[in-house]
């Protein structure tokens, strides 16, 4: 089958494509956004719904009470026009966020996707209508494992001449919208097998038994499986109506525990029961069968009494709920060999670790469905694939992966759509063991996590070479922050790190009220600037000179930056002419694409994008509602999207002590898939903490992996939808998002909900499918595959809601709200998303009901997190908060990975004046002390202690008025407390036991993220004293309740 109805676009400027790669449905395109998300199912709980408010009453909580109302327009959708209500739930079948209009184009240029697909592609199937699926089977459907793949590559096929475009991506089948197949004839269910080499002990997954055996094979159409001995077992049919569950290749019961972890406990506690390495299989006689899973999977722990995550909580009586140590991901209820499988929750992570059968289940808990993600990840064990047959479903395009079933030693089935599929010949043989004829023991299929590079087929250019463009504001307020000798010679001590090969290319543009560039051709004896005045009609003045070779134009690069500080020093030059300096930048990277690095100091004022000062000082605690929150224009986030078609991501610094409207600024980013780096206040000699910050992010930044012209595609089982994006990317298609860049820093969150019900399922799976090019000119693909249990009752739903992941989710759409809707909309949601589920809990879970605010043990945090979220600087009102900061800490809980993100969001609390080796950890050779987590209230504080709080971008000391002056002396080195400097933000390196201990614990916290949190260390006098305490979340303040008072708002209205 011809391949030219299926190729990518890869954005090359000579119209040449990637195919099959993972790929995009040419009709898809040809659809408006959204269509096919309101099908005739019932509509989805929304936390995040208006609810018509009372009158607020001062005394409790100034967000106002409680009712059921009628839901209101969803987070993320697009508002209304004026004419229409904003209470009132949009039509179904509204614009997701992030997904651009029909017209908005991804970029100029010759690389833009051609809406129309070439004669040999699949003809597009029938229209869709927004209550119904297919009324009929349309002519490209397959129905059986016979003719040809849908999306199948013909290597042969693969020539560069086809220019008709799509987007690059992990591949959809031409299928539904949804990605699935709509289903075929089914063939008939048979006898149970006995367990044979391919029918090891491990049920597989897919639906359980619907019929008795009735017919014969061969009358489905579907080819018979082979003739087996008496001794053999029966192999599974392909259908999806089964007498007995094949079973999963063997391999997996028993494998290597995880290597002692160096990892945050919360981390290392999230990755307990995953593990990486296989071991040989031992089979065990009478493994289970069909009947031990029942459909209700958490049954499996209530046989023995209630799970602890369903112990009834009355939280107004139990005061300490903080757990001692992090609080670790929940382990999803399936048995032990499928858990050993599973996707570690560092990576893949679903809000509920049991899915409810039908969305009427899942709106009935009141609790958000979503997936949280960090497909990027740094890992220490990553299987790397090198095959020339990457092997998917032939029907729904999804990668082969632990949790296929294998029917015979020639058939698996898919684990998304149940398709039955040909092994292929060249995936007979295991290259890890050598051996011939056990696909099941193929690393594919004994990893959740796994890269692949990539074969000829999923390019048909040579993949981009690593690119990257420094755009610096050398404005007299930049030269004044310092930061332009800062960023040179951190790119001086790292020039040789920035990954890349022979091929990777630099530049560099400065600018003021004009824009320079700087020829670095090879010969030069040194650099020559280049100055355009022209602001308004931008132009590159010699382009063949200005992106240079790094390897052979390196001399001249070091000379650059060595006299870079020094050639603006005594400008007096106070213009910004940031957007003219952004479209010549655009200019000199569209032909190859690549990473644009945009450092910037103050409000663009000049030329295009020119902005003006929106903040009023005077309302920033006043106003209940922050104005502003949205971008004053859209030429930031048009040049996003033009820079997202060329392969282009840019990545902003502001560095700055005034408002620069981050708001309008950070859609070049956000749009873009690049990322934001804030430093409020940051000047080189008054604020040396932020100094040192800047520094150490710029050296990861400079030196972190990356991956070029990237998309990702998540799929989902069969009755799933996804229906909202959160995070920094370009929605392409319904399900495609376009990420120029890709850094192992970034998060995405998902919304799902459940379209059809998953009745005759046991197991559901997703997965995530990176299609990326390294740094070194490999095109590859990381696939990540994460298995959950079906359940049917509202307790195992409840059981398996996984805390932190709800929060993550809720606030990604909470910001979402407070953009499109208003600060006090999001803030009312997020306390009634609070107040749903406890009140669904109570009345729909509960079996014996009892006074009090009542919780299951899972969901135990949930309030004190909710309030934790009220009182986030992203959130907060009644505390004066910079806008710019307001932003930023949105921009952060949409893009930080959950971990990080839950840090921003509770801190944790130590004290560290009686650190102790007991229960430490010993990471090489080191000692690293493991305090207990206190709770965030002043009365765990005392005079006589210090106390570190770490809340992630920033980490405050407190050392009490009375504290030991052994601490004092053995790790601060004063004499007393009088004698702690004002502003001391690093901790000196003294030869004591207890300065060894804290600096080991203070530099292990930072060293589990990415990003580095500056130290203050703060006595009671302290100016940032006040920073300290609003994050002492249990605690009142004079514009937000404290933890007990929340709660008994909760009660209040839960019990109307």
């Amino acid at each position: 089958m011809s391949t030219a109805g299926f190729n990518s676009q890869n954005g090359t400027g000579t119209g040449q494509t990637y195919t099959n790669g993972p790929s995009q449905n040419p009709v898809a395109l040809q659809q408006p956004p959204g269509v096919g998300y309101g099908m005739n199912h019932q509509p989805a709980y929304n936390p995040m719904q208006a609810k018509v408010l009372g009158p607020p009453n001062p005394a409790l909580y100034a967000s106002g009470p409680h009712q059921p109302v009628p839901p209101g327009p969803q987070l993320g959708s697009y508002p209304p026009p004026p004419a229409q209500p904003l209470l009132t739930r949009p039509q179904i079948g509204v614009l997701p966020s992030h997904t651009p209009p029909q017209s908005a184009s991804p970029g100029p240029g010759p690389r833009q996707a051609q809406a129309t697909p070439p004669a040999q592609a699949t003809p597009p199937p029938p229209a869709v209508t927004s209550t119904s699926y297919y009324t009929g089977p349309p002519a490209w459907q397959y129905a059986a494992p016979r003719g040809p793949a849908p999306n199948h590559v013909n290597p042969a096929a693969a020539a560069p001449s086809h220019s008709s475009a799509q987007p690059p991506g992990p591949g959809a089948p031409p299928t539904s919208i949804h990605g699935y197949p709509q289903p075929g004839t089914a063939p008939p269910p048979m006898n149970p097998p006995p367990p044979h080499t391919y029918q090891p002990n491990r049920p597989a997954y897919g639906p359980p038994p619907t019929a008795p055996p009735a017919r014969p094979p061969g009358a489905t159409g579907t080819p018979p499986p082979p003739k087996v001995d008496a001794g053999a077992a029966q192999p599974g049919p392909p259908g999806r109506h089964l007498g007995h569950y094949p079973s999963l290749p063997p391999g997996y019961q028993n494998t290597l525990a995880p290597p002692p972890s160096s990892l945050h406990p919360a981390l290392q506690a999230a990755t307990q029961p995953y593990t990486q390495g296989p071991q040989p299989y031992q089979q065990q006689p009478g493994g289970p069968g069909p009947d031990q899973l029942s459909p209700s999977m958490a049954a499996m722990s209530l046989q023995s009494g209630t799970p602890e995550a369903l112990r009834v909580v009355n939280l107004l009586q139990e005061r300490n709920l903080l757990p001692p140590a992090p609080v670790p991901a929940p382990t999803p209820c399936l048995t032990q060999d499928l858990q050993k499988l599973n996707c570690s929750p560092e990576v893949f992570r679903c809000t509920l670790t049991s899915i409810p059968q039908t969305q009427s289940l899942l709106n009935k808990a009141k609790l958000p469905l979503g997936l949280l993600l960090h497909p990027f990840k740094d890992l220490s064990q990553l299987p790397v694939v090198t095959s020339s047959t990457i092997v998917r479903c032939r029907s729904c395009r999804t990668y082969i992966n632990p949790f296929v079933s294998f029917l015979d030693q020639r058939r698996w089935k898919c684990n998304l759509c149940y398709r039955v599929n040909d092994v292929p010949e060249e995936f007979m043989y295991n290259p890890v063991s050598r051996s011939y004829g056990e696909p099941h023991k193929r690393p594919e299929v004994q990893n959740a996590t796994i890269e692949f590079i990539a074969p000829s087929e999923y390019m048909l250019r040579p993949p981009q070479p690593a690119v990257y463009l420094f755009v610096l504001d050398v404005s007299h307020n930049a030269v004044e922050t310092g930061y332009l000798s800062v960023f040179c010679q951190s790119l001086l001590d790292n020039i040789n790190a920035l990954p890349g090969d022979s091929r990777t290319k630099v530049g560099f543009i400065t600018f003021d009220s004009t824009i320079h560039f700087y020829n670095l051709q090879e010969g030069l004896s040194q650099p020559q600037m280049l100055i355009v005045s022209d602001i308004e009609d931008i132009f590159l003045p010699t382009p063949d000179s200005l992106l240079v070779n790094l390897n052979e134009c390196k001399e001249l690069v070091q000379d650059l930056l060595k006299s870079l500080p020094n050639l603006f020093e005594k400008t007096m030059e106070t213009q910004s002419a940031l957007g003219s300096a952004l479209q010549a930048a655009f200019k000199l990277l569209s032909p190859t694409g690549g990473r644009m690095s945009v450092f910037q100091t103050q409000l663009p004022n000049l030329g295009v994008g020119a902005l003006q000062s929106r903040e009023d000082p005077n309302q920033r605690a006043s106003a209940k509602d922050v104005q502003h929150l949205s971008p004053a224009t859209d030429f930031y986030k048009k040049l996003a999207l033009d820079c997202s078609g060329q392969q282009v991501a840019v990545d902003l610094f502001l560095l700055s002590a005034q408002y620069c409207d981050l708001a309008s600024l950070g859609c070049i980013s956000r749009f873009s898939a690049g990322s934001v780096y804030y430093y409020p206040s940051y000047h080189h000699q008054h604020n040396p903490a932020q100094v040192e910050r800047f520094q150490r992010d710029l050296k990861r930044y400079l030196t972190r992996k990356i991956g070029f012209e990237a998309v990702m595609r998540i799929r989902c089982t069969k009755g799933l939808s996804i229906h909202t994006f959160h995070g920094n990317f370009f929605v392409r298609s319904t399900d495609l998002l376009s990420l120029p860049n890709v850094n192992p820093d970034a998060g995405f969150a998902v919304q799902m909900s459940i379209e059809e019900n998953l009745d005759d399922m046991q197991v559901v799976s997703f997965q995530a499918a990176l299609l990326y090019t390294s740094s070194k000119g490999e095109r590859r693909i990381r696939v990540h595959t994460m298995c959950l249990p079906v359940v049917s009752s509202l307790s195992d739903v409840f059981a398996g809601a996984d805390v932190q992941a709800v929060t993550g989710l809720l606030a990604c759409m909470a910001v979402d709200r407070s953009v499109t809707s208003s600060l006090s909309d999001a803030r009312d949601a997020m306390t009634n998303a609070a107040i749903d589920s406890l009140s669904s809990y109570r009345q729909s879970a509960l079996t014996i009901q009892q006074p009090g605010l009542l919780a299951p043990a899972c969901l135990r945090l949930f309030p004190l997190y909710i309030l934790a979220l009220l009182k986030q600087k992203a959130f907060r009102t009644g505390t004066s908060t910079r806008l710019d900061e307001r932003v930023f800490a949105m921009y952060q809980l949409k893009y930080q990975p959950l971990a990080f993100a839950m840090l921003m969001i509770h801190p944790a609390l130590y004290r560290l004046d009686d650190l102790s080796d007991e229960g430490a950890l010993n990471i090489n050779e080191r000692t690293i002390p493991q305090p207990r987590v206190l709770q965030l209230s002043v009365e765990k504080l005392s005079r006589e202690g210090a106390f570190l709080m770490d809340a992630g971008l920033v980490m405050y000391l407190w050392i009490g008025r009375n504290c030991h002056q052994n601490f004092l002396s053995q790790v601060l080195g004063v004499s007393s407390y009088a004698a702690v400097p004002e502003k001391l933000c690093l901790l000196p390196e003294l030869d004591t036991a207890e300065s060894q201990r804290t600096r080991a614990l203070v530099s292990w916290l930072r060293d589990q993220r990415p990003f580095f949190p500056s130290l203050h260390i703060i006595r009671d006098e302290s100016q940032l004293k006040p920073h300290f305490m609003q994050n002492m979340i249990e605690d009142r303040t004079e514009s937000a309740l404290s933890y007990y008072e929340f709660l008994l708002h909760l009660q209040q209205q839960i019990s109307k």
